[in-house]
């Protein structure tokens, strides 16, 4: 059975919660699909790669979106395709991700993930 837009508001509302479990509140930056581990982060860099803090607005027809633009620093000879939602800045819980236009990065650089959704209408 489908949910309604209004169920899947709910849901998605839940991973904007206060439970830090299952609260998103951070981004990745990703160099192939995360699955559903949160597979293939990038890593390495100077300075080095981090995940960045990240704010998530009221769900809206069955999805969300990031309402802040974090910048995350890349290493050299990187290519970004992938951005996924964690609960915690190291280890935590990951909780999903979305495809991005893939972005080559030839030396140490910076990316700005200008818009990332989560949408339960796929």
């Amino acid at each position: 059975m489908p949910y309604s837009t209004a169920g899947k508001n709910l849901m998605l509302d839940a991973l904007r919660g206060t439970n830090p479990t299952v609260a998103i509140a951070y981004a990745s930056l990703h160099t192939a699909s995360p699955g559903d581990t949160g597979a293939n982060e990038v890593t390495g860099g100077s300075p080095a790669y981090a995940r960045k803090a990240i704010t998530i607005a009221a769900a809206s027809g069955g999805e969300v979106a990031a309402s802040n633009q974090p910048v995350f620093d890349v290493p050299g000879s990187t290519t970004v395709t992938h951005v996924g939602f964690w609960s915690a800045v190291s280890g935590g819980t990951f909780l999903g991700y979305a495809d991005v236009t893939d972005e080559t990065f030839a030396s140490q650089g910076t990316y700005t993930l200008t818009s990332a959704t989560l949408d339960l209408n796929a």
